[in-house]
């Protein structure tokens, strides 16, 4: 699975969490993964209690149109567009391994993305990073759900990746698999499918969320795009202004930051932290 199949070499990585996303970053410049081998072993090294552990790999490669170039592959090992949580994480170990500046850009399928270490006061957590977003597409509103017999209402946004947005009375007491994944395959949302926010508001500018993932199919601590989405529908359909806090599962909190001109959303921003958990070497028997 790394450079040369032969040798098997181990692979140098940092592991880093976005808001409780967690993330496998390698540093690729010289293809340490065979690319054509990337998404096979990220479904084997994110396996939780079988391999390091981590809702998605980051590949981190050469661009001649930015500070670099990304692949960003799911759980499933499914190449995936963007994630918000996963570019926070990306710019802070290109940051950390002078790959890039503190001011950077970096070149995603979902487009060119700029981000910016933010830094902490003295004593409190890691340096924040915060990122620009491309700007969203594809708004729905008012879209009727029916899954497992009941209809529910919901609002779509691709945020750099698609997402379904339910507004629920209590988050806490949604079974987010149970609704979460038939919303995903729904046929509104194909072929791409959609990842499935629900959320409440809480005031103008608080919002409680939690997200199921498409990629790794469960319900993931926090969603970057998700939150994002949420945001902007919330400013939609129930009067939320920017800046706007979310609270994710893992309490760890985003901030969203957004413009509207002549009835689009623009200069769209997320901001949270990305740590730096740890590095090491992945060995064979990780993707064997």
């Amino acid at each position: 699975m790394s450079a040369s199949k032969k040798t098997a070499q181990p692979i140098p990585f940092m592991k880093l969490s976005g808001s409780g996303n967690d993330f496998i970053l390698v540093d690729n410049r010289k293809k340490a993964v065979d690319p054509r081998r990337a998404g096979a072993l990220t479904a084997k090294v994110c396996a939780h209690r079988m391999s390091v552990g981590g809702d998605g790999l980051i590949l981190i490669e050469p661009s001649k149109r930015a500070d670099f170039r990304w692949r960003l592959f799911n759980a499933d090992g499914s190449e995936a567009e963007f994630s918000g949580n996963g570019a926070r994480c990306a710019a802070r170990f290109a940051f950390l391994k002078r790959i890039a500046p503190r001011k950077m850009r970096f070149e995603t399928l979902a487009g060119m993305i700029e981000a910016e270490m933010v830094a902490a006061a003295p004593g409190r957590k890691p340096e924040a990073v915060k990122v620009r977003f491309p700007d969203p597409q594809g708004l729905r509103l008012n879209l009727r759900v029916p899954i497992e017999g009941t209809e529910r209402e919901a609002h779509f946004l691709d945020s750099g990746v698609p997402h379904c947005v339910y507004l629920v009375d209590d988050p806490d007491q949604v079974n987010v698999v149970e609704i979460g994944r038939p919303t995903r395959y729904h046929s509104l949302f194909q072929p791409a499918g959609a990842n499935v926010n629900f959320v409440k508001v809480l005031d103008p500018h608080r919002i409680r969320i939690r997200t199921y993932e498409r990629g790794v199919e469960d319900e993931t601590l926090a969603c970057g795009t998700g939150s994002i989405a949420s945001a902007l529908i919330a400013s939609l359909v129930a009067k939320v202004e920017s800046p706007v806090t979310l609270i994710p599962q893992s309490g760890l909190e985003l901030t969203v930051y957004f413009s509207r001109r002549n009835g689009s959303f623009t200069d769209v921003y997320l901001q949270g932290d990305a740590r730096a958990v740890y590095e090491g070497r992945i060995l064979p028997d990780a993707w064997q």
